[in-house]
């Protein structure tokens, strides 16, 4: 699918430029320049796109999906002459030098920056992110189009279809997502054909004490689930209704006691264990509801955590749905648009800068949420990312002599 050549709006409109200062608050330069450092990657002679210029570049480019490279880089560095003066006129490199420069950057620069900065944020404050005291996070997973190159379909492959296979390479990531505030973090890339559970043992880790965990029953394995479970967060999963359960203590809400087994062995000799407490429920005149639903959770005791209260808990993890949709749609610019980059090293490097761009949004988002002591929720994403692709460059994140190079 060839890509158009978006523009933005004729002229020098200041409200055009990027937010450099919203972009380095998010992702310090001081930060920036210690993680290109420590890679090898800091640019070691005189550059028209310089490493530093690249990190902030490759996220702008997440905000304008649908705008031309060169485009994006225009917007860029005219923001900087605004800021500095008539005297600073950096040079708009072509499409191959820009690929050049996000070639030498690389991907691990980004990831580095994604684990490091990209975590959750919500406060005490925060409405909609906790459920008696435990901050509420989801394991999810999704799909992304590439460009259908060689080497694309190579590293990641593609799916089926009805008559062979599908137009586009796809990649599979898995990610923990904040409830209160839609940040995604912890996230994790690979090909199509890998499985998110696979993938989901990568990102259990990010789990910490005081979190309560869902996630929905494809995620479920048995050796997942007690990886999960000794980060010390709490979980509440969805299971299948034919998994083996059965009741070994029935508590006063209706749910009830039973042992989790990692095989038909263990089972036979009671051995190696993992006790839960199970929630099964149905949802009453609800079109397209399942006949039963069950959850198993960690937390044991009815009064700390109630069924009713569990099972209604458990269907905020439909969020994600929207946060995923956030990240997928609105982000990118329409459900249509395939990601930019035609080799597997510039599609990772370009999907964690659209997961520190999402994060950079959210963050507006969620300081603006709490500003007008409003639930995130209550708050447009839309209208948060044309806010952030037309706000005045107040600060100023890379000075003028940066920007042309570094020594």
């Amino acid at each position: 699918m060839p890509r158009s050549a978006g523009t933005l709006s004729a002229g020098p409109r200041l409200t055009d430029y990027l937010s450099m200062g919203m972009l380095a608050k998010t992702v310090p330069l001081a930060r920036v320049t210690s993680v290109l450092e420590e890679l090898g990657r800091a640019s070691q002679r005189k550059r028209e796109l310089p490493a530093h210029v690249m990190v902030y570049y490759v996220i702008a480019m997440a905000l304008y999906m649908s705008v031309s490279t060169r485009e994006v880089l225009r917007c860029l560095l005219e923001g900087v002459s605004w800021l500095f003066g008539p005297h600073v006129s950096p040079r708009i490199a072509c499409k191959s030098g820009i690929s050049q420069a996000r070639t030498r950057l690389g991907w691990e620069p980004m990831a580095r920056l994604h684990d490091e900065l990209v975590t959750p944020i919500a406060t005490p404050k925060t409405k909609g992110a906790w459920y008696r005291g435990l901050q509420l996070v989801t394991l999810d997973g999704s799909t992304l189009a590439v460009p259908d190159t060689q080497v694309n379909r190579e590293a990641f492959g593609k799916p089926g279809a009805s008559r062979g296979e599908a137009g586009f390479p796809k990649v599979r990531f898995v990610s923990l997502v904040e409830a209160g505030t839609h940040v995604l973090f912890g996230s994790v890339l690979g090909p199509y054909a890998e499985s998110e559970i696979s993938l989901a043992h990568q990102v259990i880790g990010r789990l910490k004490e005081g979190m309560l965990c869902l996630a929905d029953r494809n995620l479920y394995s048995f050796e997942l689930w007690t990886k999960a479970k000794a980060t010390g967060a709490h979980l509440c999963w969805r299971v299948k209704i034919n998994m083996r359960l059965p009741v070994e203590k029935r508590l006063a809400d209706g749910s009830y006691l039973s042992t989790l087994y990692p095989s038909e062995k263990d089972r036979r000799h009671r051995t190696n264990g993992c006790v839960v407490r199970v929630i099964e429920y149905w949802l009453e005149g609800i079109a397209d509801a399942e006949p039963i639903y069950r959850l198993i959770t960690t937390i044991l005791d009815p009064d700390q955590a109630p069924a009713s209260e569990l099972a209604s808990l458990y269907h905020e993890r439909w969020e994600i749905e929207n946060t995923l949709d956030e990240f997928k749609t609105h982000l990118r610019g329409g459900a249509m648009v395939v990601l930019r980059s035609k080799t597997p090293n510039l599609v990772r490097q370009e999907f964690f800068s659209m997961m520190l761009a999402h994060f950079a949004i959210r963050g507006l988002m969620h300081e603006a949420a709490l500003g007008a002591d409003l639930d995130p929720d209550r708050l447009s994403y839309t209208h948060a990312i044309r806010v952030v692709r037309r706000r005045l460059p107040l600060l100023a994140a890379l000075p003028p002599w940066q920007v042309q190079a570094v020594p």
